[in-house]
């Protein structure tokens, strides 16, 4: 009962996140499945099968809210839904052993990736509104898509920093639409999953209590997109992100308890510093929005 609460808690905190940022729930969810000892085939099944309903929620609560373009929608979700059931299919003709650090591995990368992207660079401004191109949308939608569902978790940290570096929509609408188009590759990489490894790859019972808990959370995160600084909460995601995985990965080599500690204890502290940098930086730039302008001094003065 404990682990099913726990679950439902990290249902929320993920959908929160991802409601928030465009990205998160899935590495979230999928790496803390792991972490709890469950299989990486099985841990993906079971939180894109409750992403079918969070996604569903997410997305009206986004419409509702103005934050999806649907110009967009179609033309990445499709190719996405296409490279998930490839990455669903994948990963579930990978045995256990074979499966646990490759999607450590790739969680490992989204997260660094994470964590880096909003420390450093934080979010880049809009620079036009023009529609993006199929020509790059679907291949962004097939990479993403493959990733999501192969490494448990990847369609926003790959679709929402690229459709927020294009320029061409403004946050709020990036993060709308990427979780908007999810509910595509959400189906079908449940749909992969249950070919390759039938109804008893689903843990429904993980898959309820993360669907309660996300749904719960939907219609808040979809509001707290306009208010949350999305610097900060990125790099506090990909620190999780990253502690977690590589956790798994030293254990998975048989590296010394001690290594391991002292890994651990070095990543932590670059994570705080991090965090630290990503505050000063959004305190730095809300000064600098709220400091009146200088008028040019005229000629002749």
């Amino acid at each position: 009962m404990q682990t099913l609460v726990l679950l439902a808690l990290i249902g929320f905190a993920a959908q929160l996140v991802d409601g928030a940022l465009g990205m998160a729930y899935g590495v979230t969810s999928t790496t803390l499945l792991l972490t709890v000892g469950a299989a990486p085939a099985a841990a993906s099944a079971s939180v894109h099968l409750a992403e079918i309903g969070t996604t569903l929620a997410s997305g009206i609560a986004h419409w509702r809210f103005g934050n999806v373009d649907w110009r967009t929608v179609l033309k990445i979700g499709v190719p996405g839904a296409v490279g998930a059931f490839a990455g669903a299919t994948f990963l579930s003709g990978l045995s256990t052993e074979a499966a646990a650090p490759i999607t450590s591995g790739i969680l490992l990368a989204l997260g660094s990736y994470i964590l880096v992207r909003f420390t450093v660079r934080g979010l880049p401004r809009r620079r036009g509104d023009k529609p993006l191109p199929l020509a790059f949308l679907a291949p962004l939608g097939l990479v993403g898509g493959f990733l999501d569902a192969s490494g448990g978790g990847g369609w926003g940290p790959v679709g929402t920093p690229a459709l927020l570096s294009s320029g061409r929509l403004e946050p709020r609408k990036v993060i709308g639409t990427i979780d908007t188009s999810e509910f595509l590759v959400a189906i079908a990489a449940s749909a992969g999953f249950l070919v390759g490894l039938g109804t008893g790859g689903f843990d429904l019972g993980w898959v309820l209590t993360l669907l309660i808990g996300g749904v719960a959370a939907a219609p808040l995160a979809a509001w707290l997109v306009r208010k949350l600084p999305a610097r900060i909460l990125g790099s506090l995601v990909g620190g999780l992100i990253v502690l977690t995985n590589t956790r798994t990965l030293l254990r998975a080599t048989d590296v010394d308890a001690v290594v391991v500690g002292w890994s651990l204890v070095a990543i932590a502290l670059v994570w705080i510093a991090a965090v630290g940098w990503s505050l000063r930086a959004h305190r730095a730039e809300r000064r600098a929005s709220a400091a009146p302008a200088v008028q040019p001094a005229l000629v002749g003065e």
